[in-house]
């Protein structure tokens, strides 16, 4: 900070954003990001990238200037300005600001293995096969080369409550988009950053990103980060692209027609590269695997089997939680019973002092409760099986205290009280 002011990178580029740059797409073969592209938030992130496809098909050889469809998913989410929100699935959000957001986007079922598999015989690679041949369908409904990109979380986050893709969706994602000559992004805001501690491979000794893991086994055109480049410290967000996508911004204008005031905010990007260099040099995403495989096994042993829980899903140290009337059925809670809100509020009182993200419209944009657990990197075994102890008491307190009001319908009794 002493070194450098604060000036508008389109004036002057500023050395430690694109070291802070080199730290992001390090640990990603293929990407490329010659000229920085930063912002202050995952929205303004998802922003750029739909304004980065829009300017390659216009740009590559030939241009394909009618390339204006984005597909996404449904009970998805990728921020709150405008484009974000038209490009995403969540109705609630979405609903105040419809009559202003872009008719240029459309949605297809997400990958919801819980709820989207006909039935307990149906396999992943069946069900893959469906969302593969609804993608495609999709694409040819809206017209040939007509679809600039196709835009997903790949892991889930607030929308759905920590839902990882089946093994082979994203490949026969990729291999749509291909067919059809579009763009794959990948919003890893909540996801990334070594959140879902990606396993290592011969190709990605180190994984920061969601997608390098094998269960992903896809490399986007775009990506966006934000919420662990900063550790919740600094406002920051970034946005990278591989050759593909620069090779034909570089042959052609020379530049990306978009910027910020704060975008390439020094000291915003020297905290990015600290955070980065602090999870790389203590090798804290082998932690988020170890401690997150134990999250999960305790959380599936201690609230698996309430009455209330209808599934527990997650990856590294980022897990949800589900909530049903009826586990059976699968039947969510009416969405003024405001069930995942209830929880998080008795969880944030004393003595349990626990933070238990609260999220809603997981089965159809507005019915569904879960709620999400996202401990540090550094976390360790024993704080683990504390917020499991704290979590489960919460949850289990919330239904013995409101029992009478989201007694199951079919199972009655004691039941929905968690045996208390």
């Amino acid at each position: 900070m002493g070194k450098v002011s604060s000036m508008p990178p389109a004036a002057l580029p500023l050395p430690v954003w694109v070291t802070a740059t080199i730290g992001s797409s390090s640990t990603a073969p293929g990407a490329k990001w010659p000229e920085p592209s930063s912002s202050s938030s995952g929205s303004e992130a998802i922003e750029a990238a739909l304004k980065l496809a829009r300017q390659y098909f216009i740009e590559k050889k030939p241009a394909e200037p009618h390339r204006t469809q984005f597909v996404a998913r449904q009970q998805s989410y990728h921020g709150t300005t405008l484009g974000a929100l038209a490009v995403g699935g969540h109705v609630a959000r979405r609903a105040l600001y419809e009559p202003l957001l872009s008719a240029n986007n459309s949605l297809v079922s997400p990958c919801y293995s819980y709820r989207g598999l006909k039935d307990i015989h149906e396999s992943e690679e069946s069900y893959v096969r469906r969302l593969e041949t609804e993608l495609d369908a999709e694409f040819h409904r809206l017209g040939p080369n007509s679809v600039a990109a196709f835009v997903a979380e790949t892991v889930v986050g607030a929308a759905l409550g920590c839902v990882p893709p089946v093994k082979g969706y994203f490949e026969a994602v990729r291999r749509v988009c291909d067919k059809h000559g579009a763009l794959l992004i990948l919003d890893e805001i909540m996801c990334g950053s070594g959140r879902t501690g990606p396993v290592p491979t011969a190709r990605y000794p180190k994984p920061l990103h969601a997608w390098q893991d094998p269960l992903v086994g896809v490399v986007p055109d775009i990506m966006v980060v934000a919420k662990g480049l900063g550790g919740g410290y600094m406002p920051i967000a970034a946005m990278l692209a591989n050759h593909r996508v620069m090779d034909a911004l570089q042959q052609g204008s020379g530049s990306f027609g978009h910027g910020q005031t704060y975008q390439g905010h020094p000291l915003a990007c020297r905290a990015a590269l600290e955070v980065q260099r602090i999870v790389l040099e203590n090798d804290l995403v082998s932690n988020v695997r170890r401690q997150g495989a134990l999250l999960g096994k305790l959380l599936k042993a201690r609230l698996g089997g309430h009455p209330a829980v209808g599934d527990v899903r997650g990856k590294g140290l980022f897990w949800g939680i589900e909530f049903v009337r009826d586990k059976g059925t699968k039947e969510p809670f009416a969405p003024g019973e405001a069930v995942a809100m209830g929880i998080h509020e008795l969880g944030m009182q004393e003595p349990h002092n626990i933070s238990l993200y609260p999220g809603t419209g997981s089965v159809n944009g507005r019915s569904g409760d879960h709620i999400l657990i996202a401990p540090a990197y550094t976390v360790t075994a024993q704080e683990i099986q504390h917020i499991v102890d704290v979590t489960a008491r919460v949850v289990e307190l919330f239904f013995y205290k409101y029992g009478d009001r989201y007694r199951s319908r079919s199972g009655g009794g004691r039941a929905m009280m968690g045996g208390q």
